[in-house]
C-alpha cells in the first residue's frame, strides 16, 4: 500500500468523523440528549449510541462568548456473528469530550468561532493512558444574512479549518457549509458533514431529506491479535441518507427524528498506523437517530 493511498484513506476517515465531533451545530447547541441505532436485516450485529452534551456560554462582553462544556458518548457494539477474537473486548466504547469554544462578532454579519476538544476515546478497560487521549479543534468564520431584511436571498456561509488527531492526519482540513432560506416553505443546506432540503409546514413543524456522515474512532486498551496482526484501534465511518422530522416546542427547544439507510458503512479494526487489520460487518443497514436539544 503506497504512502499516498494511506494518506488518502486517513483524509476520508477524518472527513467522516467531522460529522460527529466538529459540526457547526455544536457551536450553538447548549444541551442535547440523543439515541442512535444501526441494526441490520442481513446481520445479527447492531450498533447503539447514547449521547449527552451540555454547554454553558459565558458572556464576556456584547456579542462575545466563551463556551465551556462536555459531551459523553457511550457506544454499544453488539457483535453476534462469529469472529476470530473475543467479542467481549469490543462490547462498549466511551468517548468523552471537553468542549471549549470562543465566539465573537467582527461586524454586523460576520462572526468568528473557535472550538477546542480534548478527548478520551477508549474501551476504558483500565487506567487511562496517552493512547486514549486525542485532540480535535476548529476555527470557523460565519457570514449570517438569514435575518437581514435587505438581503435578496437570506443565507448563511460557514468557512472553517478543522484539525482531528483521531484519524492521524497531520494537517488542518477545510470545512464549508451554505444555508439558504428560499421562502417561507423551503430551505436547503449544502456541505460536509450534512446536506439537507427542508420543508416547513410552519415554523414549529419541519420535515427534511438529508445526507450526512457519522462515525467514531477509539483506542483498544486491550489490543486484539488477529492472524498474527495486532489491532490497537477501532473505527466506524457511515454515510447515510434519509428523511428527518423536527418539532420546535419553542424557538430554542427542538425534538428530532432522523431515519434512513446507510450507503456506506465501514467498521474496521486498525493498528497503530491506522492501517486495516480486520473488517467487521460492513453490510448497509437501517439508521435511526432521535433526541432533543436546546439551542441558542
Amino acid at each position: 500500500m503506497t504512502k499516498e493511498f494511506k494518506f488518502y484513506k486517513k483524509i476520508v476517515l477524518t472527513i467522516a468523523l467531522i460529522g460527529s465531533c466538529l459540526s457547526y451545530a455544536q457551536l450553538t447547541d447548549l444541551a442535547r440528549l440523543e439515541y442512535s441505532f444501526i441494526p441490520s436485516s442481513k446481520s445479527e450485529d447492531t450498533y447503539t449510541r447514547l449521547r449527552l452534551m451540555l454547554n454553558y456560554p459565558i458572556e464576556l462582553k456584547e456579542d462575545t462568548y466563551f463556551v465551556v462544556g462536555a459531551e459523553y458518548n457511550r457506544i454499544f457494539i453488539n457483535l453476534n456473528e462469529v469472529y476470530p477474537f473475543d467479542r467481549e473486548q469490543l462490547s462498549a466504547l466511551n468517548i468523552i469530550d471537553l468542549n471549549l469554544g470562543y465566539t465573537f462578532k467582527t461586524s454586523e454579519y460576520w462572526r468568528i468561532g473557535l472550538k477546542l476538544n480534548p478527548r478520551i476515546a477508549s474501551t476504558l478497560n483500565h487506567t487511562i493512558t496517552k493512547d486514549d487521549l486525542f485532540l480535535n479543534g476548529g476555527v470557523f468564520a460565519i457570514n449570517d444574512r438569514t435575518a437581514d431584511p435587505s438581503a435578496k436571498k437570506p443565507h448563511r456561509w460557514i468557512y472553517g479549518l478543522t484539525y482531528n488527531t483521531t484519524a492521524g492526519v497531520p494537517i488542518p482540513l477545510p470545512f464549508i457549509n451554505y444555508f439558504r432560506r428560499i421562502n417561507d416553505k423551503w430551505s436547503y443546506s449544502a456541505g460536509i458533514p450534512k446536506s439537507n432540503l427542508k420543508y416547513y409546514f410552519n415554523e414549529s413543524s419541519i420535515v427534511q431529506t438529508y445526507a450526512t456522515l457519522d462515525g467514531y474512532f477509539a483506542n483498544l486498551q486491550r489490543p486484539i491479535t488477529i492472524n498474527g496482526q495486532q489491532a490497537d484501534n477501532i473505527s466506524l465511518s457511515v454515510a447515510v441518507a434519509g428523511l428527518g422530522y423536527e418539532y420546535c416546542f419553542t424557538e430554542h427547544l427542538v425534538a428530532y427524528l432522523y431515519s434512513g439507510y446507510t450507503f456506506r458503512l465501514r467498521n474496521v479494526l486498525r493498528n497503530d498506523d491506522r492501517d486495516d487489520v480486520f473488517q467487521l460487518n460492513e453490510r448497509n443497514a437501517f439508521y435511526l437517530r432521535t433526541g432533543i436539544k436546546f439551542k441558542i
